[in-house]
């Protein structure tokens, strides 16, 4: 794996809510794609030589609309307003499954079009401001200069350093503390909390109505993002998800997936983490990782290959910090 490859893992988390800088070329926008009635998919992904979008998902609800999640770029929120304008509803609720900034940077221009909207999330942003976004603007302001690394990924490593900077703005009105099911904007949503898991807190949804789960970052491809995460609680918090009598789940970054391969991905990670907590070869986990959610992914050999490479890291990651990540109890 190459050194700008790896920055771009570990920076994974990180965003910025500001527009592209000078020079950058223009990413278009994603189209939204509807998943059930009343219910859209805003897809993230990852340009090249660029840092990741998350997946959004908007819910249309009697008194607006409830954004899941608003992404990293200018080009994903510029999607999510786009549909806004064309279902002629105001945005009336922003539900944070996560910190991590490719979920959130979108939230304060999306704030900004629709003042009145309430932002719902878990508190565990406090912790993330107190100790991971310190630590990694220290580990990224290193490569500004370096010209081994795309000027696509500097410019999003600046925009990174400023989001840290404005962080507090990303702190949520209404702070989820509990699991239950709360109407927004007049659609009743199940959301649910899972503490210590792929961060300190993951806010999880269920729609009833349309049968859809809304996971973030507990679902991931091509391989799950544990740089915040406390693995033990992560496998608890799928078993819930997998309680749950959902038909479609939506990841934090992927493609929606039937229940069959959710628990694929859920049977995946499980032997994922224990061949992380053992002493078979990193290799042998990384190609096993692979192998098993090879179905998951898109028929690209490229993408397969970033599977094993982001395996591999993330099992030497485990390894370093006794099966967790290092940020797993400080992220609170």
């Amino acid at each position: 794996m190459n050194n700008w490859t790896r920055i771009g893992i570990t920076l994974a988390a990180l965003g910025t809510f500001t527009p592209g800088w000078p020079g950058t070329d223009p990413v278009a926008a994603p189209a939204p794609r509807d998943v059930a009635p009343g219910v859209w998919l805003v897809p993230g992904g990852i340009p090249p030589d660029r840092q990741p979008d998350g997946n959004s998902v908007i819910f249309a609800a009697p008194a607006g609309l409830i954004v899941v999640d608003t992404g990293r770029h200018s080009w994903q929120r510029e999607a999510i307003l786009a549909l806004a304008h064309a279902q002629r509803k105001e945005i009336v609720a922003i539900v944070n499954t996560h910190w991590h900034l490719d979920h959130v940077s979108g939230n304060p221009d999306l704030r900004a079009a629709y003042p009145g909207l309430r932002v719902y999330a878990s508190d565990a942003i406090d912790g993330a401001i107190e100790n991971f976004f310190p630590s990694s603007a220290k580990d990224s302001a290193a490569y500004l200069d370096d010209p081994q690394i795309p000027q696509e990924t500097r410019d999003d490593i600046r925009g990174d350093l400023l989001a840290i900077r404005n962080g507090a703005a990303l702190r949520p009105d209404e702070v989820i503390t509990v699991s239950g099911t709360i109407a927004l904007g007049g659609r009743p949503l199940r959301i649910n909390l899972a503490l210590d898991a792929a961060t300190a807190g993951d806010v999880w949804l269920y729609d009833e109505e349309s049968r859809v789960a809304v996971l973030g970052d507990l679902v991931t491809l091509p391989a799950p993002f544990l740089d915040t995460a406390c693995p033990e609680g992560w496998k608890v918090a799928l078993q819930q998800v997998a309680d749950t009598p959902f038909e479609l789940a939506i990841p934090g970054h992927g493609d929606p997936m039937t229940r069959a391969q959710f628990q694929l991905y859920q049977a995946a990670f499980d032997a994922f983490i224990v061949c992380a907590g053992s002493a078979r070869p990193q290799g042998e986990c990384a190609s096993d990782w692979a192998d098993s959610i090879l179905t998951l992914l898109a028929d690209d050999p490229a993408e397969q290959q970033r599977a094993r490479g982001m395996a591999a890291y993330y099992v030497d990651m485990l390894r370093a910090n006794g099966g967790r990540s290092k940020f797993c109890e400080s992220s609170r």
